[in-house]
């Protein structure tokens, strides 16, 4: 069961030929549980998990069980199919992976609530050990979730509807729900959502700001004044004026090349927006 704290959406790192490198991508998320995390997830959307293969998904899955952190390891399915979402969580819990981050398919317009309600009831009717962490985003799947199908798919299903990623912020100041755990999508919420009873945040820019975010909860945990929680919500708002999978891998590939490859049709940052990003960063004193 996944516990209070900060999570990243973990980043997926690609060899030249565009193929995953799974070994470097573990090695990324090891990385930055050391550096703070408390657990990364694999393949969400910062992961590029819609332009990953399935193969290869399975294949860092497999090879995850020979590291000391695993048990901090995550799983977001990051599927429009059905049955290509089973056929991974399948084989996730082969390697004993039990909580998924799961968002609505993105592709269709006009998903209603009875629609994400038969698509989440059908994966727990075909596989009901698992634990979903509903992820909500409308800017992606052009579905925005609401207090009343989240009450209603947890009333269901208890055991297994175990906690939201809200990444369109309108769940996490007024949803409550005894045990089930709210974890914004941004750290520049980290603060507030603690205070309202929030469970901590898994967020895309945590790969760079770990040990920031790490702080500010422990120091809301033992009830320390807060001393970086303004900079980080600063470095987290220069973030949030550049796509987030471009400006994390234009920043990471000055020290590792391999951060260089995206899959199309994602880009890095052009060299003048790559500048100005690290310019910013520069005046916050915040070094990636």
């Amino acid at each position: 069961m996944i516990k209070n704290g900060i999570y990243a959406a973990g980043l997926s790192v690609l060899k030249e030929d565009m193929s995953l490198d799974t070994q470097a991508t573990i090695a990324h998320a090891e990385s930055a549980i050391k550096n703070g995390l408390h657990g990364v997830f694999f393949f969400g959307s910062t992961g590029q998990s819609q332009l990953i293969s399935i193969s290869e998904k399975k294949d860092l899955i497999s090879k995850t069980v020979t590291s000391k952190f695993r048990d901090k390891f995550y799983i977001g399915t990051g599927m429009n199919s059905l049955n290509d979402n089973l056929d991974l969580i399948r084989y996730s819990m082969e390697y004993g992976f039990q909580t998924f981050l799961i968002m609505p398919p993105a592709y269709y317009k006009g998903n209603t609530d009875e629609g994400i309600y038969n698509f989440y009831s059908e994966i727990i009717s075909r596989v009901p050990k698992i634990k979903i962490i509903l992820y909500n985003f409308e800017k992606l799947s052009g579905y925005l979730f609401n207090t009343e199908i989240v009450k209603k798919l947890v009333e269901k299903f208890p055991k297994q509807i175990i906690g939201c990623k809200d990444s369109s912020y309108n769940l996490f100041e007024n949803l409550k729900i005894p045990d089930f755990k709210m974890f914004p999508g941004s750290e520049a919420k980290l603060l507030n959502g603690l205070e309202l009873g929030c469970s901590g945040c898994i967020s895309a820019v945590t790969n760079l700001t770990h040990s920031l975010a790490r702080k500010v909860f422990d120091d809301f945990e033992n009830n320390k004044k807060q001393s970086v929680n303004e900079k980080l919500i600063n470095v987290r708002q220069i973030f949030d004026k550049y796509p987030l999978i471009s400006a994390l891998h234009s920043l990471l590939s000055i020290k590792n090349k391999n951060f260089s490859y995206i899959l199309p049709p994602l880009t890095l940052l052009n060299p003048r927006l790559k500048e100005e990003l690290l310019s910013k960063l520069k005046e916050l004193d915040f070094t990636a």
